[in-house]
């Protein structure tokens, strides 16, 4: 049977870029909450910007259901920055007996900002239709997230340069 990879990380921390090379490498789709954000909705939605994005989660978790039935591994690259979120994910699969493992991705403070950076300049100059992370949004999600600890992680990518 599938397994699913939940990839864990912080905001600009190249964990869209590690899971399109998962999917390339095994039979698998990533399942993307920012992509679908992105695809439907202004990216100003203030306050209902959570509201949809849970929406969306709940919506993925069920659609991952029917793409491991047929044997595909899926990738859910949404940060998982709680714990409880994380737990959530894990105990929702398993439950199903499905195989899950968390994939952590750890990047430096120097080599993150740098990261943000190169995205804000890509989002400014039109490249990447991503989210433009200003200090306000970084502060943000910095007081959010939760970084795993051992008993967590399946698998740990420390990074400093790409991945």
């Amino acid at each position: 049977m599938a397994k699913v990879i939940l990839i864990c990380g912080r905001i600009c921390g190249g964990k869209s870029t590690y899971a399109d090379k998962l999917c390339r490498e095994n039979r698998a789709i990533v399942l993307s909450v920012d992509e679908i954000m992105l695809s439907l909705f202004d990216r100003e939605l203030g306050e209902k910007h959570n509201e949809y994005a849970e929406k969306i989660k709940n919506y993925l978790f069920e659609k991952s259901l029917a793409v491991i039935v047929n044997d595909i591994n899926v990738i859910l690259d949404w940060g998982f920055w709680k714990k409880e979120d994380r737990e959530y994910a894990k105990d929702f699969y398993k439950s199903k007996g499905i195989e899950v493992e968390l994939h952590y991705i750890d990047v430096d403070d120097e080599q993150w900002k740098a990261r943000i950076d190169k995205r804000n300049r890509a989002v400014r100059s039109a490249v990447t239709d991503a989210y433009y992370v200003n200090d306000t949004l970084m502060n943000k999600f910095l007081s959010l997230f939760e970084p795993p600890d051992k008993k967590e992680i399946d698998i740990s990518i420390k990074t400093k340069g790409e991945i």
